[in-house]
């Protein structure tokens, strides 16, 4: 963890770092300029709230958004002005809330930091609410996280301000547009010990966050996480992706969601660097910003992290606006040598996409896997080779297997196919290749599902180890998810079908340009294979065109038995489809 601050500090430079860190391990003694930065770094290593390292770069950018742009000073101070608020709405006057929570919706801007670090300032637990979600779901969310209170920013106030009162739940608005005055003079210069003073000692067992899960596969579930293993979490991704203050991040992802929560805006925010946020996704304002020359006031972006419907749709508009070879020529060129990473995930990435999108911009996109549960806990290489379809190893910090479970309920222990930390990899000899499902441990773990003891309990093992309830398997040396096992693995005549597989074959048929795979209940097969597809505009697709197409590139029994043609395929905001109400919704069941 030094280490990793080290990196970070001033004056790094690799070589010598790296041998100071070593030596300050061993007792070497040093010059006193490395001793003098071990010993900042120490002090450092000591502020655990996101927040409390912003007086550190006081002066830094640390966003841009459509009402202007925001040093960590200003926002760190309009953030302290929002917590006395929030104390006094709840009547506090200790200058802690004891872990109330507090609900905020906001949009993608300055707004949602503040919100989230007042909460933080305040000694409550944040929870994000989507803009997205009706009101029905805003309820349920307010509802079962028991909230004290909710921060709504003014966009939004109209459709939360009449839940909350029907709920009892006070709420304050906050103005997006003020954020982007000038502060009063000096407010921007502030000590770093201010950050310790009035804030709770106990910070490292205290909830942070809750985070409700994307629902695909059953109710929402508010997934609590700590102080320290929020930054047990965000530390990990900063060591392994190489984050530093000159970084510059495009952020068009919702902000309810682990992916835009910690990968996009708590890893930069860590470090100093700058987040550049988009209202919503919009194509063309994407590739205005991944391509703008203009650095005047804006350092131009270099780090890009999506779902893979964003980078579809990022393809389709290429593909149709940017058709002369000089204008490629240039995006290309662009793109390889000012982009340093280009990241996917929350989604399996199709390998067309990728290659398509290695072609237009030269970028192997890095594919990682995570959950709200865990963090990030495994990805592919910073620096390395990427296979298509294979999300990697373990993060630093984080110890995942591949396991099966024991026949009978009354036998606890389970059969360990694959064990791995970030160093090293034990196979159980003769199972390397075997399915299993993917297990996680470590301090990026979450603490418990909210007010829900038992479906905390039932999601650990015996020894401690979260059951993510995905299928993976470990193979030439990489961890590969074959999707959900609720859901994504199909048993059919006897095989056990990854929903995936069939998926990305099925991407690379010229005519598809969108599918989900589901597992429909068969009397003869167990279940069939079934595609749901929306085709290229101005073309058709048959099943036996499709049957026919697919004989020459997937295994037979994988091949769909069944083909549904729809306009679209519904998914949230992050790119998934709920497969089980697609199974409803073409399948209903007699009675249900």
């Amino acid at each position: 963890m030094l280490y990793t601050l080290l990196r970070q500090s001033p004056g790094f430079t690799s070589q010598g770092c790296v041998q100071c860190w070593h030596s300050w391990r061993l007792g070497i003694r040093r010059p006193v300029k490395c001793l003098r930065k071990v010993l900042y770094l120490t002090a450092l290593s000591h502020r655990h709230f996101v927040f409390t390292r912003a007086p550190s770069f006081a002066d830094r950018l640390a966003i841009v958004d459509s009402f202007g742009h925001h040093t960590y000073g200003q926002l760190y101070s309009i953030s302290l002005s929002l917590s006395r608020d929030i104390l006094r709405a709840l009547d506090c006057s200790s200058g802690d809330i004891a872990q109330q929570r507090v609900c905020f919706l906001c949009p993608n801007d300055a707004s949602y930091v503040v919100a989230q670090w007042a909460a933080w300032m305040s000694g409550g637990i944040g929870v994000p609410l989507c803009k997205s979600h009706p009101a029905p779901e805003l309820e349920y969310t307010l509802r079962d996280c028991e909230s004290s209170l909710v921060i709504v920013e003014e966009t939004f106030a109209e459709r939360v301000t009449s839940i909350a009162d029907r709920l009892g739940v006070k709420w304050l608005v906050l103005q997006s547009g003020s954020l982007s005055q000038e502060p009063s003079p000096g407010s921007t210069h502030l000590h770093p010990q201010l950050t310790t003073t009035g804030f709770p000692a106990d910070w490292k067992d205290r909830g942070a966050l809750i985070l409700y899960t994307s629902g695909t596969t059953g109710r929402p579930k508010g997934v609590l996480t700590t102080h320290q293993t929020l930054r047990h979490q965000v530390t990990s991704l900063v060591e392994l992706w190489a984050w530093s203050k000159d970084d510059v991040i495009l952020h068009v992802l919702p902000l309810h969601h682990l992916h835009g929560v910690l990968n996009k805006l708590l890893c930069p925010l860590w470090v100093g660097a700058t987040c550049v946020m988009l209202p919503d996704f919009n194509a063309q304002k994407v590739w205005e910003q991944l391509l703008r020359t203009d650095t005047s006031r804006t350092p131009r972006v270099n780090v890009f992290m999506a779902v893979p419907t964003i980078y579809a749709k990022l393809i389709q508009f290429y593909q149709k606006h940017f058709t002369q070879c000089h204008v490629k020529d240039f995006i290309h060129a662009v793109c390889k040598d000012k982009i340093r990473l280009m990241v996917s995930g929350s989604a399996a990435l199709p390998q067309p996409m990728l290659e398509m999108w290695r072609k237009l911009t030269g970028h192997t996109l890095l594919e990682r896997y995570g959950m709200t549960e865990v963090g990030m806990a495994l990805s592919n290489p910073l620096h390395g080779s990427r296979v298509p379809g294979s999300v990697g190893n373990p993060l630093p910090g984080v110890e995942v297997r591949i396991a099966l479970e024991a026949s009978s309920r009354y036998q606890p222990s389970c059969t360990v196919i694959t064990e791995s930390n970030s160093d090293q990899t034990r196979v159980t000899p003769g199972m390397e290749g075997r399915e299993g499902e993917l297990q996680v441990r470590g301090a990026s773990v979450f603490q418990k599902y909210w007010n829900q003891a038992e479906e905390t309990k039932e999601s650990f093992t015996h020894d401690g180890w979260f059951k993510t309830g995905d299928t993976a398997v470990y193979k030439n040396g990489r961890y590969w998810i074959l999707g959900r096992t609720s859901v994504d693995i199909i048993k059919s005549g006897g095989y056990k079908i990854s929903a995936l597989y069939v998926e990305r074959h099925l991407l690379a048929h010229p005519h598809i340009a969108d599918v989900a795979v589901i597992g429909v209940p068969d009397v003869t097969w167990g279940q069939k294979v079934t595609a749901v597809v929306t085709v290229q505009e101005g073309v058709s697709l048959s099943l036996g065109e499709l049957k026919g197409w697919a004989r020459e590139q997937m295994a037979p029994y994988s091949i769909p038995s069944e083909l549904i043609l729809v306009d679209e395929i519904p998914r949230n905001p992050m790119g998934k489809v709920n497969k089980k109400d697609l199974l409803k919704h073409f399948f209903p069941q007699p009675g249900k």
